[in-house]
């Protein structure tokens, strides 16, 4: 077991993360995680936010580690817990995240390392998409986020 996933699995206390909700062209950017907790889940793309490091700043690397791609965080749209427990009811992940609605500014989408792939998914094929639960009502709340900015 690596020292990362010793510090994740079972924690003394929620970890803090931060995940990105970006649209082009009616798609959202999506990955497929390619490590536990949800290895094989399609999320959006985000993690753990380092000591002294600020939300936007921490959200801004994750998304560049990840899928290669730089972004602005426009406002938070949501905070989301993830509580896992194990097959005996221990809780062996817990985070708490900070999702933003982001913009696109620029980079070339490609897959990070800890990331099986990284894609473009049309809003209305989200159905088709095995997403880690959760992650649906975000889009949503971002989405209609920013139609409310539109309007």
């Amino acid at each position: 077991m690596s020292e990362n996933e010793t510090n994740r699995r079972y924690p003394a206390r929620p970890l803090l993360g931060v995940g990105a909700v970006i649209f082009q062209d009616g798609k959202v950017l999506l990955i497929e995680r390619g490590q536990e907790p949800l290895k094989g889940w399609w999320t959006l793309p985000g993690g753990l936010v380092e000591t002294g490091e600020r939300l936007e700043c921490a959200v801004r690397r994750e998304v560049l580690e990840e899928t290669g791609l730089e972004i602005r965080p426009i406002e938070s749209a949501a905070i989301f817990e993830r509580i896992m427990p194990d097959i005996e009811g221990c809780t062996e992940f817990h985070y708490v995240i900070v999702d933003y609605l982001c913009e696109l500014t620029g980079g070339t989408l490609r897959a990070g390392s800890d990331v099986a792939q990284a894609m473009w998914v049309a809003v209305d094929r989200l159905h088709t998409v095995k997403m880690a639960p959760g992650t649906p009502p975000v889009i949503d709340k971002a989405l209609k986020m920013l139609a409310e900015a539109k309007a």
